[in-house]
C-alpha cells in the first residue's frame, strides 16, 4: 500500500472510529459503570468483531451478503435484536449498579463483557455495508490482497482501540457524579435507550447502501 493511500485510509478510519455508533455507546456505558480497566475487555471484544467485519468484507463475503437478501436480512435482524436486547437489559438495570464513592460497579465475568463487545460489532450490518463500500477504494491489483488487508486491519484496530479507550476514559471521569441511585438509573436509561434506538435503526439498513 502506497504511503498516500495509507494516509487516506488512516483519515477514513479515524472518521469511522470517531463517528457515534453502537461501539462508542457501549464503550462509554461500560466506562461509566465499570471503569477503564474493566472496559478494556469490552473494547477488545469490539476489536475482534471489527476484525471479523474487515476480513468478511475484504474476502468478498460481504459482497455476497449484500447480494443475498435472505443472508443480509438475517444478519440485520440478529444485529438489531441483539442491540435492542442489551439496551433493554441496561434500561431495566435500575439502580442495582449504583456507584459508591466513585468506585466502579461490579462488572461480572470478563467473558460476558468480551462477548458483548464482539457481538455488538460482529452483528452490525451497517459495518458490513460500510466496509464493502470503503475497502475497495484503498485496494489495488498491483499488490497482494492479503498484505493490503493486513495493513488495513492493523491500522483500523489500532485507531479504533485508541478511540474507544478515549470514550471509556471520558465516561469514567464522570463516575463521581454518578454516585446516587437516581443518577445511576438515569445513566442506565440514557445508554439503554440509545442502544435500543441504534438497534431499531438497523432494521432500516438497505442492501443498496454500499452502492449509493
Amino acid at each position: 500500500m502506497d504511503l498516500h493511500t495509507w494516509l487516506a485510509f488512516v483519515a477514513a478510519s479515524c472518521l469511522i472510529a470517531l463517528s457515534p455508533g453502537s461501539g462508542a455507546v457501549l464503550a462509554m456505558s461500560h466506562g461509566l459503570s465499570y471503569g477503564v480497566r474493566r472496559t478494556s475487555v469490552t473494547i477488545l471484544g469490539l476489536q475482534l468483531g471489527l476484525l471479523l467485519l474487515l476480513l468478511v468484507a475484504g474476502a468478498g463475503v460481504g459482497s455476497l451478503l449484500l447480494a443475498s437478501e435472505t443472508a443480509f436480512n438475517t444478519v440485520k435482524v440478529l444485529g438489531a435484536c441483539y442491540l435492542i436486547y442489551i439496551g433493554w437489559s441496561q434500561w431495566r438495570a435500575g439502580t442495582g449498579n449504583a456507584l459508591q464513592g466513585g468506585a466502579a460497579a461490579p462488572a461480572g465475568p470478563w467473558q460476558r463483557r468480551f462477548a458483548t463487545g464482539f457481538l455488538t460489532n460482529a452483528t452490525n450490518p451497517k459495518g458490513i455495508v460500510f466496509m464493502v463500500a470503503v475497502l475497495p477504494q484503498f485496494m489495488t491489483d498491483a499488490r497482494p490482497l492479503w498484505m493490503q488487508l493486513l495493513v488495513m486491519a492493523a491500522t483500523s484496530l489500532v485507531i479504533d482501540l485508541t478511540v474507544m479507550h478515549g470514550y471509556a476514559l471520558g465516561a469514567s471521569s464522570l463516575r463521581r457524579m454518578m454516585q446516587s441511585p437516581r443518577a445511576m438509573r438515569n445513566q442506565n436509561r440514557v445508554f439503554g435507550g440509545v442502544l435500543m434506538a441504534v438497534g431499531a435503526g438497523l432494521f432500516f439498513v438497505k442492501r443498496g447502501g454500499a452502492h449509493a
